[in-house]
């Protein structure tokens, strides 16, 4: 009896053991359903996106803006509360410098997370990252370098970009001041960086297409340099109607103050949206009064979607202004968030392939890509500095005559 009862014991110490390893399964298989397979579980996958450009140095002027573009987009979205997954941005600089845009890069394709990325504002920092971000399969939507080598067909899907190209920025510049003012013989400086020399070249070849159209003299300065005195004063000795300057900010702000310090303050002076910033207006000072230059797109009020866009970026609080290229940093950040949602999860090579084919109805319009990878949407407005302001042509009073631009009859 004793032995039955043993037995009888052991049997049940058998099937409680039985029901704890049971139980124990059951509470390890719903501890899984957390963190399997997001898809099956109903937890939302976290992915990441980059944006680079230039935070430090005499251009964050220029990326700090569409920096905040950039993160207004990806806070609106998140807020939305409809993305398939939970979106996280990281920001990184590449200072206008090549190398260290190349080395960013690197650092960006060797995170998983991140599936995508906006930049650059400079031409020659997109040069060296392109090649990176293609074998990595990972989307570089361009939100502000404007150099016409880097959207081709050969770098799609994976490079795109939302702004005109430089040639297209300096066609409307052509017509308006060779056309309609009558300005033909023109001195030219350019920067040596692939900017500087994509804007001559550009520029050159609008020049001399036009009836009376001449290059009477063409120089190239160094970026950082500061004293453009002997070139301008070799300058002074043309006769000229005009100066085309092909660089950016800082420099050309130097140029069209010692302009008037050399005795060329009866010239006007032109350029493409390089140097469109209120940092140009600080350095050249009064000398900026009558500055000619293109901006691609409409103006922001007056682009769809402008004035709500204006009040969200005013209600974050932002210390910046979104400056020149801030709605294309917008309408990038968008681009890429409205992939993601159609992708559904972090497969970088699915989301390329959704933005190099998209239709997206933003801040800037319709914006598509053709077959290289360029917008179709090359809009470009006409801006005159009056009064410290970069103001569009037709809303000018230089339009109207009440001011007249410099050396004009």
């Amino acid at each position: 009896m004793k032995t039955k009862r043993n037995k009888i014991f052991m049997l049940v110490c058998l099937l409680m053991m039985m029901a704890l390893i049971l139980t124990a399964c059951g509470s390890k298989d719903a501890a899984n359903e957390g963190t399997g397979d997001n898809a099956a579980q109903g937890e939302k996958e976290t992915v990441k996106i980059a944006f680079i450009g230039p935070l430090t140095g005499s251009n964050a002027t220029e990326g700090i803006g569409p920096r905040n573009t950039f993160d207004l987009a990806v806070k609106q979205a998140n807020a939305s509360g409809d993305l398939p997954v939970n979106l996280e941005v990281e920001f990184f600089d590449d200072a206008s410098n090549p190398g260290t845009a190349a080395s960013v890069a690197q650092k960006i394709v060797s995170d998983p997370s991140i599936v995508a990325v906006s930049g650059h504002w400079n031409t020659g920092c997109a040069e060296a990252t392109n090649p990176i971000f293609i074998s990595a399969s990972i989307a570089d939507c361009i939100w502000g370098a404007i150099g016409p080598s880097l959207t081709v067909k050969e770098n799609m899907p994976y490079i795109t970009r939302v702004c005109p190209t430089s040639v297209q920025e300096n066609v409307p510049l052509a017509a308006f001041v060779i056309d309609k003012l009558g300005l033909k013989k023109w001195a030219v400086i350019s920067s040596t960086t692939v900017y500087g020399k994509a804007n001559s070249e550009a520029w050159r070849s609008e020049v001399e297409k036009r009836d009376g159209g001449t290059i009477v003299s063409l120089d190239e300065i160094t970026d950082g340099s500061t004293d453009f005195r002997p070139i301008l004063s070799k300058i002074k000795n043309e006769d000229i109607d005009a100066l085309y300057y092909g660089g950016n900010i800082m420099e050309a702000a130097l140029i069209r103050k010692q302009m008037n310090e050399v005795g060329l303050q009866d010239v006007m002076m032109c350029g493409i949206s390089g140097i469109v910033s209120p940092k140009f207006v600080e350095v050249a000072g009064k000398a900026a009064e009558g500055v000619v230059v293109t901006q691609p797109g409409a103006p922001t009020e007056k682009m769809p979607g402008g004035p709500e866009f204006i009040k969200a970026y005013e209600d974050a609080k932002y210390s910046d202004p979104y400056g020149a290229y801030g709605a294309y940093s917008y309408d990038s950040a968008n681009i890429i968030i409205q992939a993601i949602k159609e992708v559904g999860k972090a497969d970088r090579k699915a989301i390329a392939e959704k933005i190099a084919a998209t239709k997206y109805e933003g801040l800037l319009g319709t914006t598509t890509f053709d077959e290289n990878g360029q917008t179709t949407n090359s809009l470009s407005t006409i801006y005159v500095v009056q009064d410290g302001q970069f103001v569009a042509w037709d809303d000018s009073k230089y339009a109207t005559n009440e001011l007249k631009l410099p050396g004009a009859k």
